[in-house]
């Protein structure tokens, strides 16, 4: 039998997204955000509340870093979903992890994180109902190799990326994998 449980934002899972910016100064700045998505083969768009520190120095910078984390460092990454970078000015220092600046974009590149994407901004949109959002033009991925497999391609077992549970507000590790895309339907495909 099924329940009726209401409005909710019902999908899981959600991707646990670090967004690396620079303020003013060149301060580095990091937010945790679940509200986003790959939207073409070289784009991100991140729904974002226009109000935070991240979003000020987006629009700044015309650029931004996103990263995807791993359980080893998700005190780091809840961390930054906690304090803003609007009143904690020391809000990245207090995690300890390091920085680099990306070559690519003016923006930090996190060096603890297994995978980053490199953006720079392809678009805002300010939307009555949508809400804020910058679409982002993928400009560049980093990895360890750490992550990758033995043809240089990102290994999603060995990434072992967070997901968020917006029911039970939980973290979770993604690495199984069940079936292959694009074949495990084929038996229902007519011949």
């Amino acid at each position: 039998m099924k329940k009726d449980l209401g409005k909710l934002p019902a999908i899981f899972p959600m991707p646990v997204l670090l967004i690396a910016t620079y303020d003013e100064k060149g301060k580095v700045d990091v937010m945790n955000a679940a509200w986003g998505q790959v939207c073409d083969m070289d784009k991100i768009v991140l729904f974002l509340t226009e109000s935070h520190k991240t979003v000020k120095n987006i629009k700044l910078n015309k650029a931004f870093t996103v990263a995807l984390v791993n359980k080893e460092h998700v005190a780091e990454a809840d961390y930054f979903g906690i304090d803003s970078g609007n009143n904690v000015l020391d809000k990245f220092e207090r995690t300890g992890l390091k920085a680099s600046k990306s070559s690519r974009v003016n923006a930090p590149i996190i060096e603890e994180f297994p995978l980053t994407m490199e953006c720079e901004v392809a678009k805002f949109i300010e939307d009555d109902e949508v809400g804020f959002a910058v679409v982002g033009r993928i400009v560049n991925v980093i990895a360890e190799d750490s992550v990758l497999d033995e043809k240089g391609k990102v290994d999603a077992s060995k990434l072992g990326a967070l997901t968020f549970d917006q029911f039970k507000n939980g973290y979770y590790e993604v690495g199984q994998k069940v079936a292959q895309a694009w074949n495990a339907g084929l038996k229902y495909k007519k011949k």
